[in-house]
């Protein structure tokens, strides 16, 4: 165990830690010529092509220091907040972490809330200045904001490039001489974290985990404490690039288990795995169930596609535990899902996925947040559709999720970023100076007004320089109502949204104007409302395409031309009443992006 050592890499997004990956796994001779490609462990295209990290990725390296070997264990986590849960079990498997701090960009949102998760797990920090070869890089600037930020020595931070390989033997002899060896007894009762799980379609679900003590070998018999199912360890192994079979694993080290699971809730990341005959005593801490933050309908292009969709999200799931869903029916889009996301990071990568993987065409609704609504009974209604609203006569007060909110920025930016903000019914709570030109901007903010488009704005309105993280901290009283989205009376199920009444004005006004622009104009008007309850608050009409009945009348008595008129007139009304107006894809997405 002493020549172990479990470390993680954090950063923000699109600072170069999945690149600098790369050339530690190729400088401990990991990867080969014939492995290498760019992004190694990032094994989605979606991934490689966005830039980003999605999944949690764990590798084995195997690195000789003064003439001993040591084994590295390199877990590499995603950076967006979407998948925070993800990074804190990442985190809690490690002794140690490479902070990762872009010398062009400095410290942004997220680089600190991951520093903070690894603080709180009593991580050893490695800071590491990368993208040094660049001519934007900044160097002395960003290493004093990371002294302090994590008051350490300017001559601890290591600097690097991912792209030509500077700094990476030093990063390795730092991992060796100031990360810890893993603590805990191979003779103790099984105690195993899982931090990440994968489908396989041959073997079933794959679960990765770090042993804090005692040992587990092909063939025992283990226990998940959460989901309290048993199953045999079919095989055991450790995380090469390819996974490797072992006879057994102990404390301290990484590896996996195939126990031929075929549902992925039954691996939960956070778990604990221990022995059904010989248990361990407490499960490890901070296992927590992950809850969807943002709820959409998804619904085929084509209604006949929804068994096709069906298979597919069932497919999804397995390979994305945190994806939640339930069937839903609409009068507007017929049968779809209610799903859950975790953000709206996630909700895109979904939507991409199914078109990718499955050939799906879909069509999301309005994102909207889980509220809580409570009736004159007293009773509680869990709202993750706004048609579950009770009615108005039955309601008493609905609660929404707010979230505590860090945004990073430039000092020029301060003005609009806070206008921003207030206009999103957020909160000042403070403001730190963390240089001289760089400022972090606390908040509390509704989570359902950030779920809209905050994030476009956020971007826009600091030219590309702010970053955005946030957490929930818990649900509040608002004046919440239902704004329903009507056609000539009827009523489009999924346009409606739940909204704060002083916006609903606002908002309606936008929305009718929007869907005027996109709906086609039919041989009748079209009347386009926005209600709260029975109170229209705001109407468009999109006008008839009209035929020039009376262009056969030459001369002649006006009465013949009012004549024709008047039969136009019938038949237009009459045709108003049996007439269906078809709503675009394009308008629902139109709405989904609706732009000040």
């Amino acid at each position: 165990m002493d020549h172990i050592r479990n470390f993680c890499i954090i950063a923000h997004i699109d600072h170069g830690k999945s690149t600098l990956a790369d050339r530690l796994l190729e400088e401990t001779g990991t990867i080969t010529g014939k492995d290498s490609q760019n992004q190694v462990l990032d094994n989605m295209d979606l991934e490689r092509e966005r830039g980003i990290t999605i999944k949690s990725h764990a590798i084995q390296m195997n690195y000789k220091v003064d003439g001993v070997e040591y084994l590295f264990n390199l877990i590499d986590t995603p950076g967006h907040v979407d998948f925070s849960y993800e990074v804190s079990r990442s985190i809690a498997a490690c002794e140690g972490a490479l902070l990762i701090v872009d010398a062009t960009q400095g410290i942004q949102a997220q680089t600190i809330s991951n520093l903070y998760l690894a603080i709180d797990n009593d991580l050893e920090i490695i800071p590491i200045l990368n993208k040094m070869d660049m001519d934007a890089a900044m160097p002395e600037e960003v290493t004093d904001q990371i002294i302090d930020l994590i008051g350490c020595k300017a001559e601890d931070v290591i600097p690097a490039s991912g792209k030509t390989g500077m700094g990476v033997v030093d990063i390795l002899k730092a991992v060796v001489d100031r990360v810890p060896a893993p603590k805990g007894s191979s003779d103790e009762p099984l105690q195993a974290l899982i931090f990440d799980s994968v489908f396989n379609s041959f073997r079933g679900i794959i679960a990765y985990f770090k042993v804090q003590n005692g040992t587990i070998r092909k063939g025992d018999k283990v226990k998940f404490v959460a989901t309290e199912k048993e199953y045999s360890a079919d095989e055991v192994g450790v995380l090469k690039l390819e996974p490797e079979k072992r006879d057994f694993i102990s404390a301290g080290d990484v590896g996996y288990i195939i126990s031929g699971i075929k549902e992925a809730k039954e691996v939960k990341v956070g778990d604990t795995i221990t022995h059904r005959d010989r248990p361990c005593e407490i499960a490890i801490d901070g296992f927590e169930d992950v809850k969807p933050m943002v709820f959409a309908g998804i619904y085929p292009v084509d209604s006949n596609d929804y068994e096709e969709l069906k298979v597919s999200m069932e497919k999804l799931q397995l390979n994305d535990a945190s994806l939640t869903f339930d069937y839903e029916t609409s009068a507007a889009l017929g049968f779809g899902f209610r799903c859950g996301f975790l953000g709206m990071l996630h909700m895109d990568i979904i939507q991409e996925r199914l078109e990718r993987e499955f050939d799906m065409y879909v069509i999301a609704t309005i994102p909207n947040v889980s509220y809580k609504a409570y009736t004159t009974k007293g009773e509680l209604v869990i709202v993750n559709n706004p048609s579950d609203l009770p009615e108005p006569g039955t309601l008493d007060k609905v609660e929404e999720p707010f979230i505590s909110a860090k945004l990073i920025t430039k000092v020029d930016y301060v003005g609009p970023i806070m206008s921003l903000c207030i206009s999103k019914r957020g909160v000042f709570q403070n403001q730190v100076y963390l240089s001289a030109d760089r400022v972090e901007l606390s908040f509390i903010l509704p989570l359902g007004e950030i779920v809209f488009d905050f994030y476009d704005k956020l971007k826009s309105v600091s030219r590309g320089y702010a970053s955005f993280d946030y957490h929930p901290i818990d649900y509040v009283e608002s004046k919440l109502v239902k704004m329903d989205i009507l056609l000539n009376g009827e009523g489009v199920d999924a346009l409606s949204i739940l909204i704060h009444r002083d916006n609903a004005y606002h908002m309606g006004q936008r929305v009718c104007a929007k869907l005027k622009e996109l709906i086609p104009r039919q041989q009748f008007d079209i009347a386009i409302q926005a209600s709260l309850g029975s109170k229209v608050i705001s109407r468009e009409t999109v006008k008839a395409l009209r035929k020039d009945v009376t262009a056969k009348c030459y001369g002649g008595d006006i009465s013949r031309k009012r004549k024709l008129l008047e039969k136009q007139k019938k038949g237009k009304k009459r045709m108003r009443q049996v007439g269906n107006v078809e709503v675009p894809q394009s308008a629902f997405l139109a709405v989904l992006k609706l732009d000040d």
